[in-house]
């Protein structure tokens, strides 16, 4: 079976930690890179800052998330690398292709994520029914818009 997506490039990476004030510092007040929103869902267990660097369908968007409750899971700042985002050409497809293979996603499906475009996770483990997985990095798989897919494929 041919794959029927494609994997243009890196969407975003998301650091986790304590304090977003401290991410920030380092990331925005040293680094220079660009606040351009913020996101914050109590199903997620999320508080996140959104970043940007590069221009266009090159740019690649840095979360900084500091969970709502350190208590409680999802844990967004355990590990500190939380998760990288790849743009997919097809995700739906993708999605469906995966699945078949036995690829475990986490629940919640394809969604809406924090920068509006359609998202799902691969789970960092799998499990009998679903034993492929990414192997310990959960990896968000996000719809790529018009003029990424034109620029990237």
């Amino acid at each position: 079976m041919s794959r029927p997506f494609k994997v243009l490039g890196i969407q975003q990476v998301a650091i986790g930690g304590e304090s977003k004030e401290k991410l920030s510092k380092f990331w925005v007040e040293v680094m220079g890179l660009t606040k351009v929103s913020d996101y914050k869902s109590e199903k997620e267990n999320v508080d996140e800052d959104i970043l940007s660097m590069g221009n266009g369908p090159y740019k690649v968007e840095i979360d900084l998330m500091q969970p709502i409750d350190p208590n409680k899971s999802p844990k967004v700042h355990d590990p500190k690398l939380n998760h990288i985002g790849l743009w997919i050409d097809k995700l739906e497809e993708c999605v469906e292709y995966l699945t078949k293979q036995g690829v475990r996603f986490t629940p919640g499906g394809i969604r809406k994520g924090a920068a509006g475009y359609n998202v799902c996770f691969i789970h960092p483990k799998g499990n009998e029914e679903f034993p492929l997985c990414s192997e310990g990095v959960l990896v968000e798989l996000v719809q790529a818009p018009e003029d990424v897919i034109k620029a990237l494929s």
